[in-house]
């Protein structure tokens, strides 16, 4: 199974490409809905990462692939923008916990 990033930033999916996981950046809406149902019929894509930003634009689409069964599992990650709440190696930590990679 193969992990894939729809990123709203060139930042996070360069850093994402270093550790192998493939991806594109993605503006509009309307383009990260026609992303995530090509990436919803691929069969080797175990899981998918998204931006936090990105996935605000569609939150029942988001919400719709959380709850089902069926892959790709969904993973609302940072961007690189750092909210001042959250510590400075946030998203290295955030990937490590959640999908266990250690970048």
């Amino acid at each position: 199974m193969k992990i894939y990033c729809i990123s709203d930033n060139i930042d996070t999916n360069i850093g994402l490409r270093l550790v192998g996981i493939n991806g594109v950046v993605i503006h509009e809406k309307e383009k990260v809905i026609e992303e995530i149902n090509r990436v919803r019929k691929k069969n080797d894509i175990g899981v998918l990462l998204i931006t936090r930003k990105l996935a605000e634009l569609v939150p029942d689409l988001i919400d719709e692939l959380k709850l089902s069964a069926e892959l790709p599992l969904v993973l609302e990650i940072p961007d690189r923008h750092v909210d001042p709440e959250e510590e400075p190696e946030y998203i290295t930590k955030y990937v490590q916990e959640s999908i266990g990679i250690k970048i």
